[in-house]
């Protein structure tokens, strides 16, 4: 029961942190709790110690203050997130963890489309490719966690889901490429590259596309144009891949 009751709460961190409670969205309190919230979430499944909680939320280690005011701010989310039996944050030697199943984390089910849909693309089934990895990509609201970028502790897992983001995007038009539809993929790989301009693998999908729509000028334009990106940005040449489109 402890674990049905705590799958009702859903948690989204692609976009601005927010959690609902059986659909309903969760008052999740002020900024720092929303910062206790967001590290936890992003250290899922793990212990998340005391010293590295209050030196992010309190701009100091293991002062008697400090601590004191992490247990508030713990107290304060478990009541945010009707966890007042303790089924999901969890209290432990040296620190906290916030157990989740596996569909309770937006991020997790992206990851988890992600994967699913790269095995249908290299297994050669293009169509269930695209319907997954569009299913997958469809939980974005906006940059991760947005409105808590500027914290330091949440960077990385910040990079990686933007990344893992632009992957995602990069196998679908793939897969939309595989199943002909090269015309349409232009405009959205035009979309791509004005936000990631030094991604090689979107401009050889961009080349592509503009070729297996008749426009071969335009392909050669877009390999000359990447040509003079990559060096004067990077100083260097294309890819072997690259330059065998």
């Amino acid at each position: 029961m402890r674990a049905q009751a705590r799958a009702a709460v859903k948690f989204s961190v692609l976009g601005p942190l927010a959690a609902t409670l059986e659909g309903e969205p969760l008052a999740l309190g002020g900024e720092r709790q929303r910062a206790l919230l967001a590290m936890l979430l992003v250290h899922a499944g793990e212990l998340v110690a005391t010293e590295r909680l209050t030196l992010q939320l309190f701009g100091g280690a293991r002062s008697a203050t400090a601590v004191n005011g992490l247990h508030v701010a713990v107290s304060r989310l478990r009541r945010a997130l009707r966890d007042g039996d303790g089924a999901m944050l969890h209290t432990r030697r040296g620190g906290y963890v916030l157990e989740l199943e596996p569909d309770q984390l937006d991020a997790a089910v992206f990851e988890r489309g992600l994967e699913q849909g790269r095995s249908l693309l290299a297994a050669g089934d293009a169509l269930g490719a695209t319907a997954r990895l569009a299913q997958a990509l469809a939980l974005w609201r906006g940059p991760p966690l947005a409105d808590l970028a500027g914290m330091e502790d949440i960077q990385g897992e910040i990079r990686r889901l933007e990344e893992l983001r632009l992957l995602a995007e990069m196998e679908r038009i793939d897969a939309e490429l595989a199943l002909g539809r090269a015309a349409e993929a232009v405009g959205e790989l035009e979309r791509l590259i004005a936000g990631a301009p030094l991604q090689e693998r979107l401009r050889g999908q961009l080349m592509l596309a503009l070729y297996r729509s008749g426009r071969q000028a335009d392909a050669l334009a877009a390999y000359r144009e990447t040509c003079g990106l990559l060096r004067e940005e990077l100083g260097l040449t294309p890819s072997a891949e690259l330059r065998e489109l």
